[in-house]
């Protein structure tokens, strides 16, 4: 399964065999079950998780015990506390698995240290830290720009999506795009009736 995880990297750029054996060592495989944490709030020495198969989200629990999902994992995704990692803080969210999952993972101090001692690897976490910033716009834009009816919709629309409606409860569903679960349940409900 390795192999997998080393495709994963070489979509960003092309990693000589010396730069990826630098980091299999340290590659092991992780089982959660379904609940079951990858990372909790406070945890120091963090994880990178690339999904094998299952499904995780990771959220932020507010002062009120609100949890505010931000985001789905599926599998082909990796998975991490990213601004914890770069910033050297400890974790922030949690990160949990909604099915039974299988990862492997890695400690992010290791591929921090890559960095400096492989210039593939080096390559490798830019396009990799350019792809989330786009990412993060993306979605940034969507939840300021469109109504959730409309970012519902284009959740419908995408088929990268999908996976977000065929696998996630509705109320994390709901809570991802910042709105109640009948909020979510009406919208269905008008755009299943034809309503625009």
């Amino acid at each position: 399964m390795p192999h997998r995880l080393r495709a994963w990297f070489e979509k960003f750029a092309p990693l000589p065999d010396p730069a990826w054996a630098a980091l299999a060592p340290h590659v092991r495989p992780r089982i959660l079950a379904r609940h079951e944490t990858l990372v909790q709030p406070g945890d120091q020495a963090l994880p990178i998780g690339f999904l094998l198969r299952g499904a995780c989200r990771h959220y932020y629990l507010l002062s009120d015990g609100t949890e505010r999902t931000t985001y789905f994992y599926f599998a082909g995704d990796a998975l991490a506390d990213y601004r914890a990692c770069v910033l050297g803080q400890p974790a922030a969210l949690t990160i949990e698995a909604l099915t039974p999952a299988e990862l492997l993972t890695f400690p992010y101090a290791v591929l921090r240290a890559l960095y400096d001692e492989h210039p593939a690897w080096e390559r490798v976490g830019r396009r990799i830290a350019e792809y989330v910033l786009a990412g993060l716009e993306t979605r940034l834009v969507e939840t300021l720009t469109l109504s959730p009816e409309a970012r519902y919709r284009l959740l419908v629309a995408t088929p990268a999506k999908h996976k977000l409606l065929e696998q996630v409860p509705q109320h994390l569903l709901a809570a991802y795009l910042g709105i109640t679960s009948v909020s979510l349940s009406r919208i269905r409900a008008r755009l299943a009736g034809g309503g625009s």
